[in-house]
């Protein structure tokens, strides 16, 4: 009964990738322009950039699949956080009009790029940064890409000022890399929309329909993952930070399970679930979250065996994927390398 396991997107940067990072300091002094600084941090690293980013990849890698995680991603470490990087590489989005709005039911104020026309794709990135990542093991690896909700969520919108026309351009960008990624050999591609969780009734209303768009013609040898995390903390060991309505994964579950989707990422290890939500998926996989990425404290093996085969009393075993609840950015690498041997021990004993 052992359990396939994966990791969600981000991974610990290195000391030498020297390029910003939204985890090493979200809500400080920089939170105001969180975009502000990373293309000159890459234009300093010159001609080593890409050597520079690629060490770090297969860092991220390598310690991933030492631990036994047998879906690993590409760590994100070329990207500043996992909205922006993407937003770069389209056009119509200016990084050097910065706006000024309020984020998360004005949690923060941000200055924002700016929409200043129609977003659509330029050339195909993503399957330079597969392929780099994919040289460094027989593993398949995963990449990821923000949602169209969740980028218009981190967007100054000037142009389109209606968010089911601007999550529909988005899609389209979007459905162009997943298209490009397929056709590259990425066997496994994952749409984060965090702001599902938060915004269930838009989610319903457009946002599922958009996700749709953006893996229109994605063949079915490519596993379409959506992840929907409840909330990002701003620090480690910070519990009250805010999150989604523990009923929001209820109310999106019918939906998923009848669209193309064919795999969910869930929250658990932050804040359990009602663990019956996993019996509304009769179609659709659950990665499902049994380490929390922002509390310090290791998690036994014993600990996370027990929530997974309590989650199999409602959930077939081979439609049920262990992994963390969302990126491993704040825990830095010591401690991210602890919890995944934990997890993935855990996982591959479950039955035993």
């Amino acid at each position: 009964m052992s359990l396939l396991t994966t990791c969600i997107g981000a991974y610990p940067k290195p000391d030498y990738v020297s390029v910003p990072d939204w985890f090493n300091n979200p809500q400080g002094p920089d939170a105001e322009k969180p975009t502000a600084d990373w293309q000159h941090a890459v234009d300093a690293l010159g001609d080593k950039a890409e050597e520079i980013f690629a060490r770090g990849t297969r860092e991220a890698i390598e310690d991933q699949v030492r631990c036994g995680i047998d879906i690993p991603t590409d760590g994100e470490i070329r990207r500043e956080n996992y909205i922006h990087y993407h937003c770069r590489h389209l056009e119509g989005i200016d990084f050097g009009k910065l706006t000024s709005k309020a984020l998360r039911n004005g949690a923060y104020t941000a200055a924002l790029p700016t929409i200043v026309g129609p977003i659509k794709a330029r050339e195909p990135f993503l399957p330079h940064d597969w392929n780099v990542a994919q040289s460094f093991t027989e593993a398949p690896v995963k990449i990821t890409m923000p949602g169209p909700m969740t980028m218009s969520d981190t967007l100054a919108d000037v142009h389109y000022n209606d968010p089911v026309k601007l999550g529909a351009a988005i899609a389209d960008a979007l459905n162009a890399e997943v298209l490009a990624l397929a056709e590259t050999g990425c066997a496994n591609i994952q749409i984060d929309e965090p702001l599902f969780a938060r915004k269930p009734e838009e989610a319903l209303a457009y946002g599922l329909e958009n996700l749709e768009r953006a893996f229109h013609g994605c063949p079915d040898n490519v596993t379409r993952t959506v992840h929907m995390c409840c909330g990002y903390p701003d620090r480690l060991d910070n519990p009250d930070y805010p999150k989604a309505p523990p009923e929001s994964y209820f109310r999106l579950a019918q939906a998923v399970d009848d669209s193309s989707i064919m795999a969910i990422s869930v929250e658990d290890a932050h804040r359990p679930n009602d663990l019956s939500l996993l019996e509304m998926f009769q179609a659709t996989q659950v990665i499902f979250g049994v380490v929390a990425i922002a509390r310090s404290r290791v998690e036994s093996i014993e600990e996370i065996r027990q929530r997974l085969e309590n989650a199999l009393d409602h959930i077939d075993s081979h439609r049920l994927i262990a992994a963390p609840d969302c990126g491993l950015g704040l825990l830095g690498r010591e401690r991210a390398i602890a919890k995944l041997k934990n997890l993935t021990a855990a996982a591959h004993s479950v039955g035993a």
